[in-house]
């Protein structure tokens, strides 16, 4: 006999359970996505090409996904040797590190765009200091990769850690007392068993990025074909009551975002049955 398409769990309530939560991911996520792709379906697949065939769109897109892809590697990075730190080091202050990592979860987007063009303006504090040596942040896309690391640095630190807080130090003792080095311990046995949430929080730090508005537009200088990104792009579009136009970009945006995330799950599941079978 073949496997059951339903595994029941001993505990009842499988009927409700399932009901409220296809209702709740209809109306926060189907409903929404669905009445995108009506818009542009309404509108016509050649008008939506020739709406998003433009110079300014493309560079907009590919700004986007190109910092934000950026931003994320070095999230994915830093996010997990922020957490290790956390998790397996005890010094002063450790606790105020801990929670202002959650600070850009807290704090609004717009007044994190405000605070970021504060301090790397040219006259800012770090701005200044950059200024001496003929380096301009803000305004720039360096300023934008700034604020897109600024958002998307918690989702790979609070992955990670609870992850690392399972992860016995008996088992890099073990690998110690075999022999191996701390580089092959770390290779061989600690980042296999972190992968896989490491993974999830750069997926996590990648779909933030990309979607990124408030705490970008006001350090971007969005200057067109420069510095623009591709929300603000929709925001103009919606601003200008093109709502056709809006969903147009919005649904390119759509497709290179999926094609992205679903790359990162199959890499996902590859990582997973490697892991598996060592």
């Amino acid at each position: 006999m073949g496997r059951p398409l339903i595994h029941r769990s001993p505990m009842p309530g499988l009927g409700i359970s399932a009901g409220i939560t296809l209702t709740m991911l209809s109306i926060v996520v189907l409903l929404p996505i669905g009445a995108l792709l009506a818009q542009g379906i309404g509108f016509g697949f050649g008008n939506m090409w020739e709406t998003v065939n433009r110079e300014r769109v493309w560079r907009a897109l590919f700004l986007s996904f190109r910092l934000s892809l950026f931003a994320a590697l070095f999230n994915l990075v830093f996010g997990v040797i922020l957490a290790w730190v956390l998790v397996r080091y005890r010094f002063p202050g450790l606790r105020i590190i801990d929670a202002a990592v959650d600070l850009p979860f807290a704090l609004p987007t717009a007044v994190a765009g405000i605070a970021l063009t504060a301090l790397y303006a040219p006259k800012g504090v770090f701005g200044s200091w950059a200024a001496a040596i003929d380096w301009k942040i803000a305004y720039t896309q360096w300023g934008i990769f700034i604020a897109l690391v600024f958002v998307g640095l918690p989702f790979v630190t609070r992955t990670v850690q609870p992850v690392i807080e399972e992860l016995e130090s008996e088992v890099e003792e073990a690998s110690a007392t075999l022999g191996a080095t701390r580089a092959y311990t770390l290779w061989r046995v600690i980042l296999p068993a972190l992968l896989p949430a490491a993974l999830t929080g750069f997926a996590l730090s990648l779909a933030r990025a990309v979607g990124e508005y408030g705490s970008v537009i006001f350090i971007a200088g969005n200057r067109p074909l420069v510095t623009e990104i591709a929300p603000l792009l929709i925001v103009i579009q919606l601003e200008e009551f093109n709502y056709d136009g809006a969903a147009s970009i919005g649904i390119a945006m759509l497709v290179i975002s999926f094609a992205m995330l679903l790359v990162i799950n199959l890499i996902q599941i590859w990582s997973r049955r490697r892991i598996g079978h060592v």
